[in-house]
């Protein structure tokens, strides 16, 4: 179980940080990733870090702006968004997959947190 926490309203150019927090089974291995989906689109990638924490990967439209980590002894992770802007705006989820971090599309991920909304005012 995946449970996502941190979400909320903040005026563009702010910061939140969001958490995921997993139980019930050993995710040991895995990596984390994070999506998002605006009402109308289609799930898009985040971002995603590796087991280790040691590698991350970032879709373009965040990169430089938010920042995935993890506390694999808490059986945590996190994504530090700052300089948030209206576009961000949108449904964030967390997912854990076992394979290469470089995969984006969601249908990939096996198990998912149920989303935490994120809303950017302008």
């Amino acid at each position: 179980q995946l449970v996502e926490s941190g979400g909320g309203l903040v005026q563009a150019g702010g910061s939140l940080r969001l958490s995921c927090a997993a139980s019930g089974r050993s995710f040991s291995g895995s990596v984390m990733g994070w999506f998002r989906q605006a009402p109308g689109k289609e799930r898009e990638f985040v971002a995603g870090i590796s087991w280790s924490g040691g590698t991350t990967h970032y879709a373009d439209s965040v990169k430089g702006r938010f920042a995935a980590s993890r506390d694999n002894a808490e059986n945590t992770g996190y994504l530090q968004m700052n300089r948030l802007k209206p576009e961000d705006t949108a449904v964030y989820f967390c997912a854990l997959r076992w394979g290469p971090i470089t995969e984006t599309h969601f249908r990939k991920y096996d198990y998912w947190g149920q989303g935490t909304q994120v809303t950017v005012s302008s």
